[in-house]
């Protein structure tokens, strides 16, 4: 369900002759959408949203930069790889060059059977490990044989998360000291699983400090999926409101 906020459009509140501080003014309602923008991208769009709402205001924060427009349309983009550090003489106080900045990014995506490790520098993936095992899923059978079920099924799982340890171990852990952030992905018990490995500590450490960063919703870890999460993790969240005249 999308939602509403509402705002005086000021061009039209003066033509009705309605100061924007009344509240008996022109109402317009403002329905909210989010859309992702890479960072390649972003200078352009926000040129576009200026061209087709007017001039342009912002408030530049850590976590979000706020553009307003004249006619009361607004886009609040979420700082990727936050914080920002806000610089009032660059365009947006500084959001695109931060946007731009190519990292050195760590991701670990697991589900129950699979699993995969990459370094990524920018989008470029330097570095990977694609691996499964192999987990019985679920059955409706019930007692002992339940019972013996649910035992190999967990023994199954847990060998699995030992082998998806064991590749991050091997892919993640030699790069530690350069990772800007470590970006994880699949089923979080999982992954909260995998993490807790105790070689892994400092990784778990970096994931604990890029909080800021979206869990990402993946499909089984194949090679495929690993190489397109740089066009999750890069993207600039915005979310836009665009004003319309109630009627």
């Amino acid at each position: 369900m999308a939602a509403f906020g509402y705002r005086l459009r000021p061009r039209l509140a003066a033509e009705a002759g309605v100061a924007t501080s009344d509240p008996s003014g022109i109402l317009v309602r403002m329905p909210e959408r989010v859309l992702t923008v890479s960072p390649e991208r972003l200078e352009t769009w926000l040129a576009g949203f200026a061209r087709r709402h007017g001039a342009t205001t912002h408030r530049a924060g850590p976590d979000a930069v706020v553009v307003e427009a004249a006619d009361g349309a607004v886009a609040s983009c979420a700082v990727p790889f936050p914080p920002l550090r806000p610089d009032d003489a660059a365009p947006y106080g500084g959001l695109l060059e931060h946007a731009r900045r190519d990292r050195t990014v760590g991701v670990l995506l697991v589900r129950r059977g699979g699993y995969a490790a990459g370094v990524f520098a920018g989008a470029t993936l330097v570095t990977s490990k694609v691996g499964s095992r192999h987990v019985q899923g679920r059955t409706a059978a019930g007692g002992q044989s339940q019972q013996r079920f649910a035992r190999r099924r967990e023994k199954q799982a847990r060998e699995a998360f030992e082998a998806a340890a064991d590749v991050a171990s091997r892919v993640l852990l030699p790069h530690a000291a350069e990772l800007d952030a470590v970006v994880t992905g699949g089923d979080r018990a999982a992954v909260d699983h995998v993490l807790a490995d105790r070689r892994l500590t400092a990784l778990a450490q970096l994931r604990d400090r890029s909080a800021g960063l979206a869990h990402l919703a993946v499909p089984d870890p194949k090679r495929a999926v690993l190489e397109a999460t740089p066009a999750t993790f890069r993207a600039i969240r915005i979310t836009l409101a665009e004003p319309d005249i109630t009627p």
